[in-house]
């Protein structure tokens, strides 16, 4: 018999050991027992009664006991059950309090796969539509527009640009904002068949493709491109042209899923040898061939004389994109004050 709960965090760094006290009979054995308590369920908070529970707590003699590992067993088993029921029965409280408890559930995947094998279907996500889903209800909805793949914010304020855009193309994003979330979605990769997680402002060209493409637009296209690489070619991998809906943004910049990971991994873990490793070869420029400013370009190119405006605009263009997400660098935000006042001057 026992009481177990998820203690409510104050911060997402408040992730420290819980205090589950052990009793036989009423007899206090001891605190946080692990071959007793699994690990990931060290983080509650309780007390459990068990008269099977051997009052020696040598951890030699304790590794050696069946009935503590049953018993181990059985506390996991009691978790998921409770976790499920609420999931099924009253699914708008569980909705309520999923995002409180989540960090505890994702940990709890990650060190025990058994544990994920009984909760799976139980977990939720929040969506940027204020709603909770679940990782197959997502797939399911989402598989005509793009199948297998699971969009994801991780900051509503950086990435709101990108939120604004899957919006106005009915799209749905959930959003994964706790410290061990990139370790999460791994998993959840490892563990769903050719499930792959992308951030919205990963590679999203698969769902912003037009049904037909317009042969009319090509030879534009083809020269806007053009003129991009030949000013910020050292800055980018990449540059597209869509037509976008909202026609206010210029331009937006993605970049690539496995180089974001590969960058926060060696954050999080301080990875030796990848101090300097540049990721900005992985950013990719979409051009919106419905705004003002882009077709512009197109227009000044047609005179000869102003290569050096053409550049200057096109990398204007770019760093307000890489602005956008708050991912332009100290060095790069002072060429960009400069050259705001160049182009200042110009239009004077």
């Amino acid at each position: 018999k026992g009481i177990l709960y998820f203690p409510k965090l104050k911060n997402e760094f408040e992730l420290v050991e819980g205090e589950v006290k052990l009793y036989n009979n009423q007899v206090f054995v001891a605190d946080n027992i692990k071959e007793v308590i699994p690990e990931f369920l060290l983080l509650l908070k309780g007390a459990i009664d068990c008269p099977d529970l051997p009052l020696n707590v040598s951890r030699s003699f304790l590794q050696n006991d069946k009935d503590v590992s049953r018993i181990s067993k059985h506390i996991i088993k009691k978790v998921a059950d409770k976790l499920n029921s609420i999931f099924k029965n009253e699914r708008e409280k569980y909705n309520e309090f999923f995002d409180d408890i989540q960090i505890f559930i994702k940990f709890g995947c990650l060190k025990d796969e058994g544990f994920y094998d009984k909760i799976k279907d139980s977990i939720v996500f929040k969506t940027i539509n204020d709603e909770h889903i679940t990782l197959k209800d997502y797939l399911e909805k989402a598989k005509d527009k793009h199948e297998n793949k699971v969009f994801y914010v991780n900051d509503l304020e950086k990435q709101a640009q990108y939120i604004k855009l899957f919006k106005e193309y009915d799209l749905d994003a959930i959003i994964l904002n706790t410290p061990i979330d990139n370790n999460f979605i791994s998993f959840l990769e490892y563990k769903g068949e050719g499930v792959k997680f992308a951030r919205v402002d990963s590679d999203i060209s698969d769902v912003l493709k037009e049904k037909e493409e317009n042969e009319d637009n090509k030879e534009d296209n083809d020269k806007l491109i053009e003129l991009f690489k030949n000013a910020v070619s050292d800055k980018v991998k990449d540059i597209s042209i869509q037509k976008l809906k909202k026609e206010e943004t210029p331009a937006m910049v993605l970049i690539s899923e496995e180089s974001r990971r590969m960058a926060e991994m060696q954050k999080q873990f301080g990875m030796q040898g990848l101090g300097n490793m540049p990721i900005s070869n992985d950013k990719s420029l979409v051009l919106n061939s419905n705004n003002k400013i882009i077709n512009k370009v197109l227009e000044l190119s047609k005179d000869q004389g102003n290569e050096e405006k053409i550049k200057k605009i096109c990398n204007q263009i770019l760093d307000l994109a890489l602005i956008s997400g708050q991912n332009l660098d100290a060095e790069g935000l002072e060429k960009f004050i400069n050259r705001s006042n160049e182009l200042l001057l110009l239009a004077l």
